[in-house]
């Protein structure tokens, strides 16, 4: 994990969910996955944006040419579970979402946040959209 990562994940814990750098504010949850290959457990602050069903997370990376790794993990292991800004632990299944689904649901992380478009500009994969939903 990053220093930045579990800076974030400390200041997350810390403040109740809330996490001032980069002014991510109350828009994370840190999303417990297993290693594909390591079978580790791993945590990982995600934006997220409630849904019907649960959260919806995009596999960003800041636009990198490759998804991050928390997504392959959730590919390969969909039952995980996140820790949300209220305190909550809930144990959620990774859905990968596809065609009208994935795009509806991107344009709510465009209108979240213009730093998504930006990602889309930097990278040729599409990026995917994950649903968390509650189990």
């Amino acid at each position: 994990m990053t220093d930045f990562n579990e800076r974030i994940i400390d200041e997350f814990r810390a403040n109740g969910g809330t996490v001032e750098t980069a002014g991510f504010g109350r828009s994370l949850v840190l999303l417990h996955h297993v290693g594909a290959k390591s079978g580790v457990e791993r945590v990982s602050p995600v934006m997220a944006i409630p849904s019907e069903h649960g959260w919806l997370v995009a596999a960003s990376k800041g636009g990198a040419p490759e998804n991050p790794a928390w997504f392959h993990n959730l590919v390969a292991h969909p039952d995980a579970r996140v820790e949300t800004p209220d305190g909550d632990e809930v144990e959620v299944h990774a859905v990968q979402l596809e065609g009208a689904a994935r795009e509806a649901a991107w344009q709510l992380f465009l209108a979240k946040s213009p730093a998504f478009s930006q990602y889309e500009q930097r990278t040729s994969r599409t990026i995917p959209v994950v649903e968390l939903r509650r189990r």
